[in-house]
């Protein structure tokens, strides 16, 4: 089964050459040092449509639209595959139809759009879209799944053909796990050509689905759950992918939204790499210790897409921050008299803290009339430096009477005496 399909990954390689990048895979010294690893990102975020998606799609449509009279195709999707079918449609010069469900990114549906497709919602999960799709198919518009069919696996495992042509002896490829057409594809062409080479599939942890699959006996289903990685918000495995990731996948892991949005934090800093939620999770997955790897081993990720709403980005952004003590709000309580906001902001200053935002309130019942309460959102080095500003105020006698260092559920809290 493996060596036909790795046959059809070859042919799929040129089939597909002339219509989708040959993504760079660079070595990142960060990741490295931090990792005691040699640390590489197979870029998919640089390729078009912005995922690794357009790759299975282009196969299977220059596969079907030769010589058949085919004049569009549908399918379902969340939105990179939307994006890499309406793409691969564009160029084979026939149209797309897509069925998004009802939660997806505003910037997906209008990306989708813009490569010209014909978007319609509809559906709670992915599964309803797909039902849906798979309901208005007929001869003329065949359905193009997202991940369950072979020409598109084969498509997908161009990826682990260019891995090994870059960088011939990988010791550990880390991959997304979806619907399992991506990490198919990849261990099939890999483990080919480097038998030694582990493959590390990464999921979310409010989608199991194939982590539970690969280690029962049965295809697990689940509850479709929110997830920051809504590119592998899948609720089951494929029946063509499961046996792929039982025989060739070496280990699954999870990893939880806040490791997620750690990981896009640390490759929109350090690297300049803006990353969906799924593209972060092999990075993700590495930073936090999910999988073990011998010191010095050359780890590749696969970073498969970078189709991240920028409203989502800049919230995500803002909670990792905060989650590293880079970002704090503070609430003080302070006299209403001329100077007693200016003695505040003083301290802050002297510490070496850049206030971004102050807010105040003069109607809280719970204080006396001559007092009110403050906000400053401050950016910060770090906790340390956190504490540093708290003690500072403290000494002061001013009254801090809150330190919220994520945006939620976590609030420390301490008084100062007076």
């Amino acid at each position: 089964m493996a060596d036909n399909l790795f046959q059809e990954i070859r042919s799929a390689g040129v089939a597909i050459a002339p219509y989708v990048i040959k993504t760079p895979l660079i070595y990142s010294s960060t990741f490295s040092r931090i990792t005691d690893a040699h640390v590489y990102l197979k870029l998919e975020t640089l390729q078009k449509a912005g995922s690794f998606k357009i790759r299975g799609a282009m196969n299977k449509i220059l596969i079907h639209s030769k010589g058949t009279g085919l004049t569009g195709v549908i399918t379902a999707s969340a939105g990179n595959h939307a994006q890499g079918v309406s793409v691969a449609a564009q160029a084979a010069g026939i149209s797309a139809t897509v069925i998004m469900p009802l939660w997806s990114s505003l910037s997906k549906q209008e990306a989708s759009r813009g490569y010209g497709a014909d978007v319609h919602l509809y559906g709670q999960t992915l599964e309803e879209s797909m039902n849906r799709a798979m309901e208005l198919a007929n001869e003329e518009m065949p359905y193009v799944h997202p991940f369950d069919d072979p020409e598109i696996i084969a498509g997908q495992g161009t990826i682990g053909l260019e891995i090994c042509d870059d960088l011939p002896s990988p010791d550990i490829i880390v991959v997304p796990v979806g619907g399992g057409g991506l990490v198919s594809g990849i261990s099939v062409a890999v483990k080919n050509q480097v038998p030694s080479c582990k493959i590390i599939g990464v999921q979310a942890e409010a989608c199991p689905f194939a982590y539970l699959s690969k280690y029962g006996n049965d295809r697990v289903s689940i509850k479709n759950e929110w997830t920051l990685a809504d590119g592998i918000r899948v609720t089951r495995p494929g029946t063509c992918t499961l046996p792929y990731i039982r025989e060739m996948v070496d280990k699954i892991v999870l990893v939880d939204d806040g490791e997620i949005s750690d990981a896009m934090l640390w490759l929109l800093e350090r690297k300049k790499i803006v990353a969906e939620g799924a593209g972060a999770t092999p990075l993700a997955a590495l930073l936090s210790g999910k999988f073990y790897y011998p010191k010095g081993s050359r780890i590749v990720l696969v970073i498969s897409g970078g189709n991240v709403d920028s409203h989502q980005l800049s919230r995500v952004m803002r909670q990792a921050l905060a989650r590293e003590g880079r970002l704090v709000r503070l609430s003080f309580v302070i006299e209403d008299q001329p100077g007693s906001l200016a003695e505040v902001l003083a301290i802050i200053a002297r510490e070496g803290g850049n206030i971004l935002k102050i807010s105040h309130s003069e109607w809280d019942t719970d204080l006396p009339v001559q007092e009110k309460r403050i906000w400053i959102e401050i950016e910060t080095r770090g906790h340390s430096h956190i504490t540093a500003i708290k003690k500072a105020t403290e000494r002061t006698g001013i009254q801090l009477s809150e330190i919220s260092r994520e945006t939620g559920d976590r609030a420390h809290s301490w008084k100062s005496s007076r």
